[in-house]
């Protein structure tokens, strides 16, 4: 019974995404290691971008830098 998890941070990820995740993620699992896609689970956790750290910082500074670089 595969457990397969998915980390990703809160911007913005769609159903349609997280669905297409999902369905690969399964059908990886059967093609690569012939598991049973009924037994299968995949939980997609979605991180708020405060609690992510990148290079010693959130990803909500670094995103907050980037966007004022932009408006440069």
């Amino acid at each position: 019974m595969p457990y397969v998890r998915i980390e990703v941070t809160r911007e913005g990820v769609t159903l349609a995404q997280k669905q297409q995740l999902i369905a690969e993620a399964t059908e990886m699992m059967v093609r690569v290691l012939n598991k049973d896609p009924a037994a299968t689970f995949v939980v997609i956790d979605e991180i708020d971008t405060d609690n992510w750290g990148v290079a010693g910082r959130t990803v909500t500074e670094l995103r907050r830098e980037q966007a004022a670089q932009i408006k440069r």
